[in-house]
Formats: structure tokens, sequence, C-alpha cells
């Protein structure tokens, strides 16, 4: 299924809406200067497992990258999507804790 998502900064999100225009899944974000955190992937019921989730990933680290900002992904669903999309990761904020 083909997706276009649009950046709807006024709501703080990303929306995915399918070829007929139905909403299947929102993105939400809070910006703070060149800092982009993503808080919730929310994919509406019957749009499970075709790729909404993915499309939504995409279009924030793409919007991300064109902007030249920082991605702080707070949500399970992108930090998960990131594990397996490497090429995001200059763009993504990373901590990094020593044990002692």
């Amino acid at each position: 299924m083909t997706y276009t998502v649009t950046d709807l900064a006024e709501k703080e999100r990303f929306e995915a809406r399918d070829e007929a225009g139905a909403l299947a899944g929102v993105l939400t974000y809070q910006v703070t200067g060149p800092i982009i955190a993503c808080t919730h992937t929310d994919v509406e019921p019957g749009f499970e497992n075709t790729g909404v989730d993915a499309a939504l990933a995409r279009a924030v680290m793409d919007d991300a990258r064109a902007r030249g900002r920082t991605v702080v992904p707070i949500c399970p669903l992108l930090t998960a999507w990131l594990d397996t999309h490497r090429e995001y990761d200059k763009l993504v904020a990373r901590t990094h804790r020593r044990v002692k």
C-alpha cells in the first residue's frame, strides 16, 4: 500500500493517509531549535502491518535530514525502526553511559 505523509507543523505531527485519503497513522513530535523529539506513533485500526509505520518513520527522518535536525527517538516504534535503518545514524542523538 502507498501512503502520502504530510508534516502538519501546527499540530506537531506527521500524518500518513492512504490513496483514498483515510488517516492511516500519525507520528507526533516536539521541536526545540535544531532538535526534533519524536514522541509517539499511532497506527489506526485496520492499517496495522501495512507499512504505515515505516512510511512515517522514513518521512520524519528524511525531513530531519533536509532541515539539518537532530532526532531524539523517544517513540519505541521509531527506535526499533532505526535499529534496522543505519543510514540515519548520523541524525540520531545517542547517549553513552560508562559502566563502572
